[in-house]
């Protein structure tokens, strides 16, 4: 009692003014939280905002193309959650007549929404009696009750969230999980948290054991597998270049991209210019390929680093279908390929 009594006090007096927060409306609640997993709420906010002033309803989320939804995502990552959430947007507009499913059973049988999702609107919107459990409640139990069990395997979540149902408050669930979330986010932090200034100091087992820096406990093996994208920024005569969709699975799926030589490791433009010709990447007669140096990106993803270089390709005459600067930017791209064409074009 002292717990879940000390943490909603706390959060009265210390939360954050976030806009879905001042709603009970299921459709703003679940497009908050899908743009906030694995996304800080710094970064997400503004992209909330963007999706909410376009897409006022589900029924405008569902009504809108694939590429206009993708690009107002881009540079959030992640893009499945993009996709997912336009194809959801479908669903509950054509198959719930624009309503969500009322109850943590019937949320999870929906596209791209997981244990996490489905209790923060079951519990926000319907104020049912389930707990969120996400990366914050994780620490902020861990700590608080001594619990040394690796939180990456998979009985952790089990055991986690059967704590979490025991400190619940059955009066008023929401404002219990916001509580533990805002908490694990704002002051029992996973650097250096101010225990002096905490509300539950008193009563924390890892401070008193002097185990707040070791708690929680996240061992995971992650084999992480390099690729050397090169991609080949083809102009010709009248500036124009061209693009393409990704249709493969995989990172950036249904993104757009500059014609893609990928290989095992850096190569160099005599290399590049053989490809072109085996593969006939390009149609046109080339003048000149230029590295472009400046530009090599290492981007890592969570289970990639991707090595990515631009290669400047003039070709003589003109490329079929090729498109100019304005047409260019209204394409959605991975961020890397975006930034690139906002410097150099």
């Amino acid at each position: 009692m002292h717990f879940s009594n000390s943490l909603t006090a706390w959060y009265l007096q210390n939360k954050r003014d976030l806009p879905w927060r001042n709603t009970s409306d299921p459709y703003k609640i679940w497009l908050s939280e899908i743009m906030l997993q694995q996304t800080r709420v710094v970064q997400g906010l503004p992209y909330f905002l963007k999706f909410i002033e376009r897409f006022q309803t589900v029924f405008d989320l569902a009504n809108a193309s694939e590429e206009e939804v993708l690009k107002l995502w881009q540079g959030l990552g992640y893009y499945s959650r993009a996709r997912n959430l336009h194809a959801t947007a479908k669903i509950i507009a054509n198959n719930y007549d624009g309503n969500f499913p009322n109850n943590f059973k019937e949320l999870l049988k929906l596209k791209g929404v997981g244990d996490y999702t489905a209790a923060a609107i079951a519990s926000f919107s319907f104020n049912e009696v389930i707990p969120v459990v996400d990366g914050n409640v994780y620490r902020v139990l861990a700590r608080y009750f001594d619990i040394e069990t690796n939180i990456a395997l998979p009985k952790a979540k089990k055991e986690f969230f059967e704590l979490a149902s025991e400190l619940i408050s059955r009066e008023n669930p929401a404002l219990f999980n916001q509580a533990i979330m805002e908490f694990g986010a704002l002051q029992c932090v996973p650097q250096n948290p101010d225990c002096s200034k905490c509300v539950l100091n008193s009563s924390c087992l890892a401070l008193q054991k002097k185990k707040v820096r070791q708690l929680p406990i996240k061992v995971k093996t992650l084999k992480i597998t390099h690729r050397y994208l090169n991609y080949l920024v083809v102009e010709d005569e009248d500036q124009k270049t061209v693009v393409s969709k990704r249709d493969k699975k995989g990172i950036w799926h249904n993104l757009y991209e500059f014609p893609l030589i990928e290989t095992d490791n850096e190569v160099v433009t005599e290399y590049i210019y053989e490809k072109i010709n085996e593969t006939l990447l390009i149609g046109n007669k080339i003048i000149s390929i230029t590295e472009i140096n400046e530009n090599k990106v290492l981007h890592k993803l969570s289970h990639q680093t991707l090595h990515i270089k631009f290669w400047k390709i003039l070709v003589n005459g003109k490329i079929a279908n090729g498109i100019s600067y304005n047409e260019l930017i209204k394409f959605p791209f991975p961020i890397v390929i975006y930034n690139f064409i906002e410097k150099h074009w």
